[in-house]
């Protein structure tokens, strides 16, 4: 099949035209699983991610344009995305039950005597409260850089922001949870 049929597919998959659309994924099926495979390095992951991608594929077909590359090229940039997009998810996804489920208790140590552990369980309240105030992306941030133990830059890929932006949300998390906690403590 030559370029020209594989745009002429697209067109008739652009006015929803079934059969052009088992044709096209006939065609691409293994590439599409191929590039989700080689960004999500799990098969499973990576048949939702080509099931994904063909569906876009369906609904974006009209979005195509034949002068900025071929279409073989623009399918496999609709299954990059779609795989980067899942892989992102799954992380923040797992951040997100990291954050929720990982004990704080760990960032700080316990007392056996009963006069100091009322004061951390206290503390402790008082912290996993401010923490659950805390806006969810900057919640994230906070999660991977002390739980995950990544860097900012790694934090700022992992999440698709810029550098300074996963600084400032970490920097700004830090305050927020400083200020509720001193006010705990004046309380």
């Amino acid at each position: 099949m030559s370029d020209d049929d594989d745009e002429a597919l697209i067109e008739l998959v652009s006015r929803f035209d079934p059969e052009a659309m088992r044709r096209l994924y006939r065609r691409f099926a293994r590439s599409v699983y191929g590039i989700a495979m080689k960004i999500l390095r799990d098969s499973s992951a990576a048949e939702d991610a080509a099931q994904d991608a063909f569906l876009r594929i369906w609904k974006g077909s009209g979005s195509f344009r034949s002068e900025k590359g071929s279409a073989a090229a623009w399918i496999g940039r609709v299954a990059r995305n779609t795989a980067i997009d899942h892989l992102r998810r799954r992380r923040s996804v797992s951040a997100e039950r990291s954050w929720r489920e990982s004990p704080v208790e760990s960032a700080v140590s316990e007392s056996s005597d009963p006069e100091n552990e009322a004061e951390f369980s206290l503390r402790l309240e008082a912290l996993r409260s401010a923490l659950l105030e805390l806006p969810r992306a900057q919640a994230q941030a906070l999660n991977l850089a002390f739980y995950e133990g990544m860097t900012h830059r790694q934090i700022a890929e992992a999440l698709g922001i810029p550098l300074g932006t996963a600084k400032t949300r970490i920097r700004d998390a830090m305050l927020a949870l400083r200020s509720r906690l001193r006010k705990e403590g004046e309380a």
